[in-house]
């Protein structure tokens, strides 16, 4: 899930530049599904101007509203239909910017979108730092529950950029959130834009598939020419027979972004926390938590300390077992087959292939890419009561395809969806989902969403199937959002609660029911995906867990620890606590200059996906063994996609389940206790 700064700041969904006019509240029952709104591809010479009249418009919109009368408690209506308005016309100005910053094909236009960000977070900020409007929020009388929550979260967006603080405090906080949104984007750049590639022999490739290598480029002595982007890096990891190759490449994937980014993440570090000090908080993690679901940053040191517990004897059982299988492939003593970071992926594949007979590369005949995606738009309008049409619209690059959807009961567009599905230089280099258009029943305003990955053309291995129905898991959350108010669409839930959906939907990626039908999609014919194969495909995901979750647990801590009273130096703080693991820190790496999820809308936040899975896990349980239940499925979308943040998660997930949630099936999952 992609957290764009100015999200966060004003607590409201994803937005969308201009993706069509905003829709009067007056017209709102004259709607249909004819319309269509989609991402203009912007220009770099437009952005600059439109970026300025927009920003002015806007400011003159504010300018009207605090004009106003002062709103008295019966206004309720006017000042949330205000409010609304305002937020569409801000969506309306920044979607496509945001998406064109992250993946437009061309540098220039790139460049100009982050400025108009920067510029539209000023402008948030502002806003947030009004007396006038602040105090029409605070003298109106909400007339339900859904209005009582936006009030609350509204009027805590302001306080939180410091409209109620002391004048020279608040013209601070002013200057540190602009500083830190040019920062963000100045960490992410430094990511995306390092086109590095590294050089290696024949030998050094030894091991990798040939279809991998015939991919590759060469250099002109016929060496192997490999960048940082996931479908190069992931296999290199788990097939190249050189152990000291592959160290060399880790090395240099986790330095992408420095030297740089660690001066960034360090001033980063220390503006955030001189703004908790503002408020007389001992922390940023004080100032960001309270928002959340945890409350308190004791909860969350709590739960991590329950995680620690949990996870350590189970990791280094796999890591004892990694190491003795070695010892016996290898004929290496047990010092000589020590297993080093750059070792697990490696020897995992080899373990997981001779135990379960799996090859991951080879479950790429098993998922091809065109197929994967009609399959989860089946399995998805099975669940949820949808359809998925493609059309053509206006894009970004050839590789991007269009999706309307359509509610299956009443033959109404509901949402759009944009893919970009393939890696290239100067896109943003994970897999994310971006929520650029809220919906506003209201309005009479639809949902967008633009799923952004970077996958293998040919197909997909589980790891990436995973990933991929996770986004998608994110993109439902949006475009399924049937809110009255645009700030509170889709994902714009509490920051701990953002990914239960989407790690929830991750199951649908593991269970044989779904599975089965990608088949059907498959053109030339696919091998079928068969009880069999499924049991060993989650016995092969399965095994890792102690090494995946604790290095989850130490992303977790470290953010936190960074985030803490005393912050001090971003990489000592993460050598000594790597240092501490049983994997131990690799030498020569900085790892926190391309955490670019600590810049981006997760600093002391990163526990949330943690967090998140023990409601995901315990969501999971309302559908059983039987996930293609739609029963169920349309149950979940009316109790927790359809309500964006109208209601908080915990009141969200107890009425799914008719019952307070619990951390027992996460927990389990952790011991691999977990029935499926």
């Amino acid at each position: 899930m992609k957290l764009a700064t100015i999200k966060t700041i004003l607590g409201m969904t994803g937005a969308a530049t201009l993706l069509g006019a905003a829709i009067p509240a007056a017209a709102a029952n004259a709607t249909t599904a004819a319309v269509r709104p989609t991402i203009p591809l912007l220009a770099a010479d437009v952005i600059p101007g439109l970026c300025e009249a927009s920003l002015a418009s806007l400011r003159a919109q504010v300018g009207r509203i605090e004009a106003l009368p002062p709103a008295r408690a019966g206004d309720a209506a006017k000042v949330f239909m205000e409010w609304n308005r305002l937020q569409i016309a801000l969506e309306d100005l920044q979607g496509p910017v945001d998406i064109l910053n992250n993946v437009s094909p061309d540098p220039a236009v790139r460049n100009n979108a982050e400025a108009c960000l920067v510029a539209i977070t000023k402008f948030a900020t502002d806003l947030l730092q009004s007396e006038k409007l602040y105090a029409r929020f605070k003298a109106v009388k909400p007339r339900d529950a859904i209005e009582t929550k936006l009030r609350k979260n509204v009027l805590e967006s302001f306080e939180d950029t410091g409209v109620a603080l002391p004048a020279a405090k608040r013209q601070r906080m002013n200057a540190i959130l602009g500083r830190l949104d040019e920062l963000a984007k100045e960490f992410s750049r430094t990511i995306r834009d390092n086109n590095q590639k590294l050089s290696f022999t024949a030998d050094e490739v030894r091991g990798l598939p040939p279809a991998y290598l015939a991919a590759a480029k060469r250099d002109e002595r016929g060496n192997y020419l490999l960048g940082f982007d996931y479908p190069s890096y992931n296999p290199f990891m788990e097939y190249a027979d050189d152990g000291a190759a592959r160290k060399r490449y880790q090395v240099a994937f986790a330095n992408r972004g420095t030297p740089k980014n660690l001066g960034t993440l360090k001033e980063a570090m220390d503006l955030r926390l001189e703004m908790a000090q503002l408020f007389g908080l001992p922390s940023y993690a004080h100032f960001a938590v309270r928002r959340k679901m945890a409350r308190d940053p004791a909860a969350v040191y709590k739960f991590l300390d329950e995680v620690n517990v949990a996870v350590k004897r189970v990791e280094g059982r796999e890591l004892d077992e990694l190491r003795d299988y070695r010892m016996k492939a290898t004929g290496a003593s047990a010092t000589e087959a020590k297993i080093e970071r750059w070792d697990v992926g490696y020897w995992q594949q080899k373990l997981k292939a001779e135990r379960y007979t799996i090859d991951q590369n080879a479950l790429r005949k098993y998922f091809p890419t065109d197929a994967v995606i009609p399959w989860i738009m089946q399995v998805s309008g099975t669940l949820y009561g949808i359809d998925f049409k493609r059309a053509e619209v206006p894009v970004w690059h050839p590789d991007v395809q269009y999706y309307d959807v359509f509610d299956t009961a009443s033959h109404a567009r509901i949402a759009g969806i944009y893919l970009d599905m393939f890696p290239r230089e100067g896109k943003y280099g994970h897999a994310a989902a971006w929520p650029t258009r809220g919906s506003s029943t209201l309005a009479g305003r639809t949902p967008v969403s633009t799923l952004v990955t970077n996958f293998d053309r040919a197909g997909l291995d589980s790891g990436e199937l995973e990933t991929m129905v996770h986004e998608f898991g994110h993109v439902l959350h949006g475009v399924l959002s049937r809110t009255r108010y645009v700030a509170q669409s889709g994902t714009s839930v509490e920051g701990d609660f953002v990914e239960a959906p989407s790690q929830m939907y991750e199951e649908w990626a593991r269970t044989e029911a779904p599975l089965a039908l990608i088949a059907g999609f498959c053109k030339p014919a696919c091998p079928a995906v068969g009880a069999d194969l499924v049991r060993r495909l989650n016995a092969a995901h399965n095994y890792g867990r102690g090494i995946r979750y604790s290095r989850q647990m130490l992303y977790a801590a470290y953010d936190m620890d960074i985030h803490g009273p005393t912050p001090g130096d971003p990489l000592q703080a993460w050598d000594r606590m790597e240092g501490a693991t049983l994997l131990g820190h690799v030498p020569q790496t900085q790892f926190p200059g391309q955490f670019d999820h600590l810049m981006n809308g997760y600093g002391a936040g990163y526990y949330g996906y943690m967090w998140s899975e023990v409601m995901a896990l315990d969501m999971l349980s309302r559908y059983g063994t039987k996930l293609m239940d739609p029963a169920v499925g349309m149950r979940y979308r009316q109790t927790i996609l359809a309500r964006g943040s109208e209601a908080t998660g915990g009141e969200m997930v107890r009425a799914f389940l008719g019952r307070a949630p619990n951390s027992k099936a996460f927990f389990d999952e952790i011991s691999g206790q977990r029935l499926r």
